[in-house]
């Protein structure tokens, strides 16, 4: 591959990433997927490659490779970076489940890989996307966020901060290299994702209920069921990802990704048992059965969207209620 030929994306094996390897191949890019396959899976890939280790596929004009290793452990790294048009950063660890069960993985995975891949790109000076998340804002009780916000983390005796404070200090990292080593880097503060592929394996709520739904199982709803999520359909959230990657005046600078149509949980567990025509009840569960006496959970995560819509001019094009009949197709 020679030299600005490919586009990197780590972790693009998993939710997310697949579908943004999908679209940038319908673009006509040539990508190289670097995924350990710790929580992704080559399932998601299989629409476009059949690639096995690292042999290279042909997608219509494009090639797809694909690298099962750690962004640390990736002897290629170096070159593959050299050779780069640009790197979409989405391997981190993922779930609710796993971050309370794992702790020091998910520390690990969000430090270590992320300082890995900014380290790499800062010397050939690739852009770099770096994705966050809404865990960031933390215990903040606002009707919603905006990326200038102060930031309210909980105590370090709660794991659930744990993934909250390494997705922060991707952030400050990537916010340095950008700083001190003029790495052109933009942050998304990714929001609440739901689309095809995404498991609840996890924990990830919509998947774990249009599942139970379909299956005649109870929707287990977790605490008061009062808590209010925005869900972004998973097309919409990629297209935004290739917005910021391709505008230059983003870079520096963070921006958060979402919907901002508010559901409650509780709503949101009627609205599946209805679309799906389900006769499954809806279990209330206590957060401390659920997760461990040390969990706190946010009661709202609604983005302000309007530094994205103003840089990009991208607004989400797929209601909630669209994205769940999708998905129980």
């Amino acid at each position: 591959m020679s030299r600005g030929k490919h586009v990197i994306v780590t972790g693009g094996a998993g939710f997310i990433g697949s579908h943004l390897v999908e679209r940038l191949l319908a673009e006509g890019k040539s990508v190289v997927v670097i995924d350990d396959l710790s929580t992704g899976s080559l399932q998601n890939l299989q629409s476009v490659s059949k690639s096995h280790g690292s042999t290279i596929q042909r997608f219509n004009d494009s090639t797809i490779r694909f690298i099962q290793s750690s962004i640390s452990d990736c002897k290629e790294l170096s070159e593959l970076v050299k050779d780069a048009e640009s790197i979409y950063h989405l391997a981190a660890a993922v779930g609710v489940e796993l971050v309370v069960n794992e702790p020091v993985r998910t520390l690990q995975t969000n430090l270590h890989e992320t300082e890995r891949i900014l380290e790499s790109a800062s010397k050939y000076r690739v852009p770099v996307l770096l994705t966050s998340s809404s865990e960031v804002y933390g215990r903040s009780q606002q009707e919603s966020f905006s990326e200038e916000d102060d930031l309210i983390i909980g105590a370090p005796t709660h794991p659930r901060w744990a993934y909250a404070c390494s997705k922060l200090m991707d952030e400050f990292l990537a916010l340095a290299y950008a700083k001190e080593r003029e790495l052109p880097v933009v942050v998304g503060r990714l929001f609440n994702t739901v689309g095809p592929r995404q498991t609840g394996r996890y924990g990830m709520v919509l998947p774990r209920f249009i599942e139970a739904a379909k299956t005649g199982k109870p929707l287990r709803v977790f605490g008061d069921g009062s808590q209010t999520r925005c869900f972004c359909y998973v097309a919409d959230a990629v297209e935004a990802l290739v917005r910021l990657q391709n505008c230059e005046a983003a870079r520096g600078q963070i921006f958060n990704i979402g919907s901002t149509e508010e559901i409650s949980i509780l709503a949101l567990a009627q609205m599946v048992t209805s679309t799906v025509h389900s006769n499954s009840g809806i279990e209330m569960v206590p957060y401390e059965k659920a997760y461990g006496p040390a969990f706190e959970d946010m009661r709202r995560r609604k983005p302000d969207v309007r530094k994205l819509q103003r840089a990009t001019g991208f607004s989400p094009a797929t209601s909630l209620s669209r994205t769940i009949s999708m998905l129980i197709q």
